[in-house]
């Protein structure tokens, strides 16, 4: 039985508009140092988010360490409304766009990874990196680091349907 497990959604949106990021740092449950980045960047992790919220002053937002499409998309919305809230931006619908999924995955079963590299056309060099790195082009684009021990890493995909495809896609090779 195959097992996928997502361990990070990427998520980003913009507010269209530049934000006071020393004004947003003044706000709870907000880093801001402007040594970090020179400046240009505060970090918003509340207690009911998910993941974390980087916050640019150029007004994107990109939402990383949920483990769910919604949950990142709620997490920006989420601090959109706190800087709504405060005054410190004028409040705009979001487009949220989902840019990377990570998962890991357990085939159930070990895997020739010489053999699986080579068909895929991968990388595999043992004395480097003990799994194969393959690239994905069709139906959607994505890299896996295949294991071995049956187990891989899944990242690139923008949705949770590409990456259910993108493993059955493996899971056929493997066979």
């Amino acid at each position: 039985m195959i097992r996928t497990t997502i361990v990070n959604v990427v998520a980003t949106a913009s507010l269209n508009q530049k934000v006071d990021l020393p004004q947003i740092g003044k706000l709870p449950n907000v880093r801001y140092d402007p040594n970090l980045y020179r400046g240009h960047v505060a970090y918003v992790k509340t207690p009911t988010m998910r993941g974390k919220v980087n916050v640019f002053d150029s007004g994107t937002m990109i939402s990383i360490g949920t483990t769910g499409e919604e949950d990142a998309s709620n997490d920006l919305q989420q601090v959109k409304a706190m800087l709504a809230e405060a005054g410190l931006i004028h409040p705009i619908p979001l487009e949220v766009r989902i840019q990377n999924i990570v998962a890991t995955v357990n085939f159930g079963k070990p895997v020739d990874v010489e053999r699986v590299s080579e068909k895929l056309h991968g990388v595999y060099e043992p004395e480097q990196f003990p799994g194969a790195i393959v690239r994905i082009n069709e139906p959607y684009r994505a890299t896996a680091l295949l294991f071995a021990s049956g187990q891989a890493v899944v990242l690139g995909t923008k949705s949770i349907g590409q990456l259910d495809i993108i493993v059955e896609t493996l899971s056929m090779t493997l066979q």
